[in-house]
């Protein structure tokens, strides 16, 4: 059993509401979790801070983050993350190297520090590592194995492949959709979300917010669809969501996204809201289908049911 947990789902800016409570107001961070494994997080955003809270702080944390660039709603919530307060915990982050001419690590220290912020990394207590990881990239760790390909936007960005237990989940929080009005898509993101069991996607803009914002690294929800469906993924989940749309209008987006999806083949859509785990699980072996959480009309709902802790 893997079970992907949502804990940030906005985009570039925290902006919890009453507008926005069913779905959330907190920047990227998405967890991989297996009993007995070590989590795999990715992104590093104001979510972080919630998915502390269900970790230990005495120390015994360790876990292994993969932050797709460097923009502050990706990497704001590392400073408020409890469980590296403490001596002892351990955590390795790896995400691209920004600019050729500087390394991660180096990249951190220059905006985790004074006057900018009151501590740096080396303050938090626990050991946490900064490791390059580019393009091409492949390491081990929970007992999965992460896949780093290049994803357009706006300056160096990872999308993740993440094999584990025979599922794969593709992470491809921000996404620049072609500015020339084709339905193109690089070949790295392709490769992340091919036959994928869950792909996590970036569903920032309306048709109209692209018109305005073409070059501002993100895409639609149409695209996000077009890129899953076209990749022969199993599921999507939408994510990323633009800081203004409130709950209604992401309701009223997702409704598109289904209907589009089921033209194409897709599967089951989703729009990623905190709170909410996505359980991929195989079929016990003389199980019943109620014990298995599907129906006979509905074989593929054992392998992934969505459940909210909200």
């Amino acid at each position: 059993m893997v079970n992907v947990s949502f804990w940030g789902v906005r985009g570039s800016t925290p902006c919890p509401c009453p507008g926005n409570h069913r779905y959330g107001g907190n920047t990227a961070c998405v967890t991989v979790e297996r009993p007995g494994h070590e989590p795999i997080i990715l992104d590093l955003g104001t979510g972080l801070r919630f998915f502390g809270h269900t970790q230990p702080t005495d120390g015994s944390f360790s876990g292994h983050a993969f932050v797709t660039h460097l923009h502050w709603d990706h990497v704001q919530g590392l400073p408020f993350f409890t469980p590296v307060l403490a001596p002892g915990a351990r955590l390795t982050v790896r995400a691209p190297r920004p600019e050729p001419d500087l390394p991660l690590a180096e990249a951190f220290g220059q905006f985790m520090r004074p006057p900018y912020f009151p501590v740096t990394a080396e303050q938090l207590h626990g050991h946490i590592t900064f490791e390059d990881f580019d393009d091409g990239d492949v390491v081990e760790v929970g007992g999965a194995r992460v896949t780093a390909r290049t994803v357009p936007h706006v300056g160096a960005t990872n999308g993740y492949r993440i094999e584990v237990d025979g599922f794969v989940i593709a992470y491809l929080s921000d996404h620049q959709q072609p500015i020339d009005g084709t339905d193109h898509i690089a070949e790295g993101p392709l490769a992340l979300c091919d036959g994928a069991d869950l792909v996590i996607h970036d569903a920032q803009f309306t048709p109209d917010d692209l018109v305005r914002k073409a070059n501002w690294g993100h895409c639609t929800v149409d695209y996000a669809v077009h890129v899953a469906a076209t990749a022969g993924a199993k599921r999507l989940a939408l994510f990323h969501h633009d800081p203004e749309r409130i709950d209604d209008a992401i309701d009223a987006l997702l409704g598109s996204a289904r209907e589009q999806a089921a033209r194409r083949g897709l599967g089951e859509v989703i729009a990623a809201a905190e709170g909410t785990t996505v359980v991929l699980s195989r079929p016990v072996a003389g199980a019943t289908e109620a014990a298995r959480g599907g129906t006979a009309a509905d074989p593929a709902a054992h392998r992934a049911a969505v459940v909210s802790h909200r």
